[in-house]
């Protein structure tokens, strides 16, 4: 299974806003430098987000974009649902009239069992315990220094 780019970016996204949540709105363009994403593409990406209450726009020259709720109130489930137009793995799943085989598929319950499992797992993490998943791995990661005995 390989997730849109429009889901991965968009949760790079949110993920950016959520580290810098409560610093106030932050332009768009500060973001698509941070995560080396094009501009354009992440204004056709905040749309949506925008539309479904996930971020909050400000005019002007102080202006930009925020989260809309605290980053412990969004999952990453909700953020990929919203981008890939719903929690499915196959068309048929959500449109059975796509596909002439759907009464007789032997491997629709499959995937409709595997997206379930992968959209649970995806709605049990929220954003803030990605930043707290982060903060682990760079513990983890982070050199020990020595003393070196003299």
């Amino acid at each position: 299974m390989k997730l849109s780019t429009r889901s991965r970016y968009g949760t790079r996204l949110i993920l950016d806003m959520a580290q810098h949540y409560g610093q106030g709105p932050i332009q768009l363009g500060e973001i698509a430098n941070r995560q080396n994403i094009s501009l354009k593409y992440l204004e056709q990406i905040i749309r949506p987000l925008k539309r479904a209450g996930y971020v909050k726009s400000f005019r002007g020259a102080k202006g930009g974009h925020m989260l809309n709720r605290p980053p412990a109130d969004i999952t990453v489930g909700e953020i990929v649902t919203l981008l890939e137009g719903g929690n499915s793995l196959i068309a048929c799943d959500q449109n059975p009239q796509t596909c002439e085989r759907v009464t007789s598929c032997l491997t629709r319950h499959l995937w409709q069992e595997a997206a379930r499992a992968v959209f649970e797992k995806l709605s049990t993490i929220s954003f803030a315990d990605l930043l707290a998943m982060k903060n682990d791995v760079c513990k983890i990661n982070k050199p020990k220094l020595s003393r070196s005995s003299s």
